[in-house]
């Protein structure tokens, strides 16, 4: 029932091929247009089931309040029903650069356990702890595909580099507060701490010298009391304890505390020596002073890091394009470097390679198909089933408001394969039924059609079942997955409705076409 109902429809579209070419052109006219306006991206955001967070303090603070606040952002996410635990650390380490940041990993429930995904359960999140004062925890879902090579509070990573280490810092300030005004991007923070706290300790060299003291006596002095030097180690029957020699612990709270501190001194008169303790006052004057935490530096100049993440419902590509403008307002010196780095440099290379590409892939094909059937025009005949297929993608991405990400790009790839398969299976036959029973290019073209009609819809329907899971499967990491079907279903369903009948009315165009200019030719 299904062919003689194609039979007579495909019957009706040779005879009205201008109609047929008028759908086909629109066709190509808005698989266009929707391949610009579609949002681009470039790997989904999954939800596996746990969070990343870093959190960040004042620069000044001390290890011991750091620690306090470490504590109470871990309360405040425990607190969350979608909580499952986590686990948390601060301290400088490989991950942990400098003091007044720290790690937290926090895993969430099984997804049938809990309501939210886990970019919802960070925004619910985000209101719990603005009640903690004095520490922002930056969060982000974990992902299976990272392409980051640096840690980084949010997703994305945006720098400004400089040989001035002064241009950097103006600079990245007025970025910092513009970005954080963009409505297309989130969580803006930045990686430079300029207002960390240095204690100057300045000697007056002739009073310490009067006094018998010399620098190192002063360092060896200073490193007793904060530097934790092992004096001692204590031995058990079962374990080893080290002994620590520092300051009262009082005195380690206040840097001008500092002048408390006596240093043993021995001097010299005649044959007598006199000993005694003079405090650090006497001979030093302590002050104390901004510094930056650490100083970031990139292809050896000093560089400034602004991370950010995305808005909800807002593409990478429209996010990067809206801190382009931002960066064209501005207008910086041109001694200041700008770039994307991370995901977001690697998308934009991607980005701007991917037409070159596509277009690279469509020449080689049109050649390989040249070969295979000797003609300059059935390869174009061929390739005409490729807007149709990104007609259906397109859409179908549109319409689940899905952004064309890497992960889209293979499902479109992937079909126009089946789809070009098809068109193959059709221009095949009917080629050879000109070439070895002299059929008219009319009856090929049609008994090519009906004959492999029941293949072509076989081929299409066990591609749709089997991409049937993956646009609708759920579960942990499922929106890794949901593009690529969602890209071959919808697909699938429009470029089979079109290519069953422009194919045949594009191979006699093309044919009738190639006809006429051989005998204009033949005639010259």
């Amino acid at each position: 029932g299904l062919i003689q109902q194609y039979h007579r429809s495909l019957n009706w579209a040779l005879n009205h091929q201008a109609i047929v070419m008028i759908i086909f052109s629109l066709t190509l006219l808005i698989t266009g247009l929707l391949f610009y306006f579609t949002p681009k991206g470039f790997f989904p955001i999954q939800d596996t089931g746990a969070i990343q967070g870093i959190s960040q303090a004042a620069p000044a603070i001390s290890f011991s309040a750091m620690t306090e606040k470490q504590q109470a952002l871990a309360q405040a996410v425990l607190t969350d029903p979608a909580v499952d635990s986590l686990s948390s650390f601060i301290g400088i380490d490989g991950a942990n650069i400098t003091l007044n940041s720290g790690r937290m990993l926090i895993n969430l429930k099984p997804l049938a356990e809990r309501d939210l995904s886990a970019s919802a359960v960070i925004h619910r999140l985000k209101s719990k702890l603005t009640t903690i004062m004095g520490a922002e925890l930056y969060m982000q879902p974990v992902q299976d595909l990272m392409i980051d090579t640096r840690a980084s509070p949010t997703q994305y990573q945006y720098s400004l580099s400089s040989a001035d280490p002064a241009e950097v810092d103006h600079w990245s300030t007025i970025f910092l507060d513009k970005m954080r005004q963009l409505p297309e991007i989130l969580d803006v923070t930045s990686d430079q701490q300029n207002a960390g706290l240095q204690t100057f300790i300045d000697i007056d060299r002739d009073t310490a010298s009067r006094l018998g003291i010399t620098p190192q006596l002063l360092d060896n002095l200073l490193y007793d009391a904060f530097g934790q030097r092992q004096i001692s180690t204590m031995f058990t029957q079962r374990n080893q304890y080290h002994v620590i020699l520092e300051a009262t612990p009082k005195l380690q709270s206040d840097p001008f505390s500092l002048a408390n501190i006596y240093v043993n001194t021995s001097t010299t008169i005649g044959n007598a020596t006199k000993t005694g303790a003079v405090p650090l006052a006497a001979f030093t004057k302590i002050s104390q002073q901004t510094a930056p935490l650490v100083i970031h530096r990139q292809d050896q100049f000093p560089v400034a890091t602004l991370s950010f993440n995305l808005a909800p419902n807002i593409a990478l590509g429209a996010a990067m394009q809206a801190i382009e403008d931002l960066q064209q307002t501005l207008k910086p010196p041109e001694s200041l470097q700008t770039t994307f780095e991370g995901a977001a440099k690697v998308f934009q290379h991607s980005l701007t390679n991917e037409g070159w590409l596509v277009l690279a892939a469509i020449v080689l094909v049109y050649i390989v198909l040249g070969i295979l059937y000797e003609s300059y025009i059935h390869p174009l005949t061929i390739l005409s089933t490729l807007p149709s297929a990104g007609l259906g993608a397109l859409f179908a991405l549109w319409i689940t408001n899905h952004d064309l990400t890497v992960i889209a790009l293979i499902g479109i790839i992937l079909l126009i394969g089946i789809v070009m398969k098809n068109a193959i299976m059709m221009i095949d036959f009917a080629l050879e039924q000109e070439r070895k029973y002299q059929k008219s290019p009319h009856a090929a073209i049609f008994e090519a059609a009906l004959l492999r009609f029941r293949p072509i819809l076989m081929t299409t329907l066990a591609s749709l079942v089997g991409a049937v899971p993956l646009a609708f499967g759920t579960g942990m990491g499922a929106e890794l997955r949901q593009p690529l079907g969602i890209a071959i279903v919808g697909g699938l369903m429009v470029s089979q409705l079109l290519t069953l009948y422009t194919t045949p009315v594009i191979y006699l165009i093309f044919d009738r076409c190639y006809r006429n200019f051989h005998k204009k030719i033949m005639y010259i």
